[in-house]
């Protein structure tokens, strides 16, 4: 502005600089402001899957991280075959078949307590170390945050409530909903349809690489959180950031200026 026009608005020149400053500390807030809407998170970058370890190694002695993982494994094969073949069923069912499964072919015998027990420990997972405080940072910058989950209503819920933050969240969306599964185009579908947004105002938190290609694919901003730091997936389509834990996810929503998580988030087992 020229000293032609501070004159021609007959206004003291200090008044002027104090609007010209507030404009522009109002311009960079709305620049520093988030341009995603929400975040949509895979259940596992929230809870550690291997918290049933204790719970495993208590029924077989020495055999629980063994286990653990090939119970997981069968798990997400059970669901890639059920889609293929158009035999669904929730995933509540499919983790106790995949632990009959995984109990005989590693020969061990699975009395119905302990078959029991373990069923219960995915409806007690332990959340991550840097999960609650993330979960908050991103309510605090004012987006959404919902589940896409393979996981079953009930394991969605009886998580959430065990650890206490039912509350921040949105939707705790299983893709139960619509009878599908990860990475089916159709169960990422359910994040637009339950926020009624775009893809591009959504990040998609994947725990999985093959679920960070899934969302990739379907055309949401992908973050791999990785936590068990494997290679990504040789798919021809790779995650828009790939981080070890919360911390890289919050810089991506919410900006590089945005706070760390409070922990690392790194495995446990």
């Amino acid at each position: 502005m020229t000293l032609f026009s501070f004159r021609s608005l007959r206004l003291p020149i200090g008044v002027l600089l104090l609007a010209l400053l507030l404009g522009s500390q109002a311009r960079g807030s709305d620049a520093a402001a988030p341009h995603f809407k929400a975040v949509a998170f895979d259940y596992f970058v929230i809870f550690d899957p291997n918290s049933i370890v204790p719970a495993v190694e208590r029924v077989f002695p020495g055999k629980g991280a063994e286990f653990t993982a090939a119970w997981r494994s069968r798990q997400f094969d059970y669901c890639f075959l059920r889609s293929l073949t158009d035999n669904h069923a929730d995933f509540f069912k499919v983790t106790g078949d995949a632990l009959d499964y995984t109990a005989e072919q590693m020969h061990l015998e699975l009395t119905p307590q302990a078959r029991t027990q373990l069923l219960d420990a995915y409806l007690n997972l332990r959340p991550w170390p840097d999960t609650v405080a993330a979960l908050k940072k991103l309510r605090a910058a004012g987006l959404r945050i919902i589940t896409i989950s393979n996981l079953s209503p009930e394991m969605l819920r009886a998580n959430a409530e065990h650890a206490g933050i039912a509350d921040l969240f949105d939707d705790l969306l299983s893709t139960e909903k619509n009878g599908t599964f990860k990475p089916d185009p159709r169960a990422y579908s359910l994040g637009i349809e339950s926020l009624h947004l775009q893809k591009r105002e959504i990040v998609f938190a994947a725990f999985g690489g093959w679920d960070a290609y899934g969302a990739q694919r379907f055309g949401y901003p992908t973050v791999w959180v990785n936590r068990f730091q494997l290679p990504v997936e040789r798919l021809g389509t790779t995650p828009d950031t790939v981080t070890p834990n919360m911390t890289g996810l919050l810089q991506f929503a919410l900006g590089p200026s945005a706070p760390e998580a409070s922990a690392s988030g790194r495995p446990s087992h």
